[in-house]
């Protein structure tokens, strides 16, 4: 059941993790960048999520991004701090939900797993690990088939859901359906799903246009416009198009394990 109050309402970013030349991971680089994203006013931040190239980081690399950046952005902060727990199997995942809850996580982002139609059992099992510690499905089909179907959804255990699906008829008949927190994943939806009540985004596209993104979850058709090119330029090509728009705006590294 949904919580009384939302995880975070707003724009969050989906973290970059941040490479050095060596392709080892610059956790004091992406603490930095998390700072700087909510000076700039995003809500959340998720840390090893699709977009910090979960599938390429060890559970080490994985603790000690979430500890840098739990103390970038401590619990007085104005945003929430996620971690990205998703993993192929159940136990795996919980195991990776219960070391976030240890770390110091205000929820976790649970990607379904590949290949599960039916993720109820996998949900349960990762529910029961996080406690009283909030749990976002997550559905993106491009990146872990099939997804979450619309009608196994209000079977889920979970307080809510991140749907990347960039699917906007799926994205009304959620609002219409089910009563969990929604946050939109995909930048090329925010004025239509702000205005509709999603609960808020979680966006790749924030590490670079924080402040376009959160004008265009308001309703503001120019910023949505103004998002388009950057949009397209990061869906080309994961994680470098991203990666390549961020550091053009705030100087940092490039470096990608994946792609």
């Amino acid at each position: 059941m949904p919580e009384p109050a939302p995880l975070f309402r707003g724009v969050g970013v989906a973290l970059v993790t941040l490479f050095d030349d060596d392709y080892r991971v610059d956790v004091a680089a992406t603490a930095e960048h998390a700072t700087r994203l909510v000076d700039l006013g995003v809500r959340a931040v998720v840390v090893a999520g699709s977009t910090g190239e979960a599938d390429a980081l060890d559970d080490d690399e994985r603790a000690r991004l979430l500890a840098a950046v739990r103390d970038a952005v401590p619990p007085s902060s104005a945003a929430k701090v996620l971690a990205g727990t998703g993993a192929a199997w159940a136990r795996q995942a919980a195991a990776r939900v219960a070391a976030a809850k240890d770390g110091g996580a205000d929820g976790v982002l649970v990607l379904s797993p590949r290949g599960t139609v039916d993720p109820r059992r996998y949900y349960e099992e990762v529910v029961a690990a996080a406690g009283d510690l909030p749990v976002l499905a997550y559905h993106f089909p491009k990146a872990s088939a099939p997804g979450i179907a619309l009608d196994v959804l209000p079977d889920l255990p979970v307080a809510g859901c991140k749907d990347s699906s960039g699917d906007a008829e799926r994205l009304l008949a959620t609002l219409t359906s089910w009563d969990g927190w929604l946050y939109v994943g995909s930048s090329a939806l925010l004025s239509y799903a702000g205005p509709l009540g999603t609960t808020g985004a979680i966006l790749a596209l924030a590490n670079a246009e924080p402040e376009l993104a959160a004008a265009a979850f308001g309703g503001d058709a120019e910023a949505q416009r103004a998002l388009a090119e950057p949009h397209l330029h990061a869906a080309r090509s994961f994680p470098s198009g991203i990666k390549q728009l961020t550091a053009k705006r705030f100087g940092t590294s490039t470096v990608s394990r994946l792609g």
